[in-house]
């Protein structure tokens, strides 16, 4: 059985539309998980949306995702906003109601961020102002209240692709952001996510009966000038040199 794994579109539906022909022409897969944060930043939601929608990928809820459907809109973060004023309330009440994890497959588990909270890093933490791995005995212990019989993880968020193998033999993955090459959270401690290129990224897993499972990082070029000039009418800056350079400016 072959995953594709998306995560982290955040309204690039041309980096979306990149990934879904790359993915074609790597044959397809049997089932695509969508990890969510669908729809959040200052490009193109409502298009976005639509793609999913005959995409009709099992999706679970982003923080993003909730954030648009549910947050006071005054109050609401810039790219959320931007979002939520382009997208119909039917639209806004769908990524609301998306679960917060689902079973793709026996013992194969997927959630945005952690399997209790969909704001809270899995396998990272705040280093020197960048996110990085964080010890493997913390990302356990995140882990212990998880049924054990979910022997993969598929998860997002951080948009860092990374694969860990745990001490137990668990498996996580998260296949890097599709649409949001870098992101700045000015929280305390501020820190930094970058992927260091521009590329939209997704992420391939093979289940091979008995055998250990085969997993593919994938990074596909697209027209990211064309993201960051859209980013740039939005005027988003900071967008517009992540989606260029996959690092935030200096």
């Amino acid at each position: 059985m072959k995953i594709a794994v998306i995560a982290d579109i955040h309204g690039n539906v041309a980096a979306l539309e990149a990934v879904l022909d790359d993915l074609r022409r790597h044959g397809g897969a049997d089932i695509v998980v969508n990890l969510g944060d669908c729809v959040s930043g200052p490009l193109w939601p409502r298009e976005t949306f639509d793609l999913l929608e005959k995409l009709a990928a099992p999706t679970v809820r982003g923080n993003h995702d909730r954030r648009v459907a549910e947050d006071i809109s005054d109050e609401m973060w810039l790219s959320d906003r931007f979002a939520h004023e382009r997208l119909m309330p039917a639209q806004r009440a769908h990524l609301g109601a998306l679960p917060m994890r689902l079973e793709i497959a026996p013992s194969v588990l997927a959630f945005h961020a952690r399997p209790d909270h969909d704001e809270r890093y899995l396998m990272d933490e705040v280093v020197n102002g960048h996110l990085a791995r964080a010890p493997l005995a913390t990302i356990e212990k995140k882990l212990t209240a998880l049924d054990p019989t979910a022997r993969m993880i598929l998860c997002g968020h951080s948009h860092r692709p990374e694969l860990i193998r745990l001490s137990n033999g668990r498996m996580i993955f998260n296949p890097g952001s599709v649409g949001c090459p870098a992101y700045e959270d000015d929280s305390e401690p501020a820190y930094v996510s970058e992927q260091g290129s521009p590329h939209a990224r997704y992420g391939l897993v093979e289940l091979r009966g008995d055998d250990e499972p085969r997993f593919e990082f994938i990074a596909v070029d697209y027209d990211w000038e064309s993201a960051a000039r859209r980013a740039e009418q939005a005027g988003r800056t900071g967008w517009a040199h992540a989606l260029r350079t996959g690092f935030m400016p200096a």
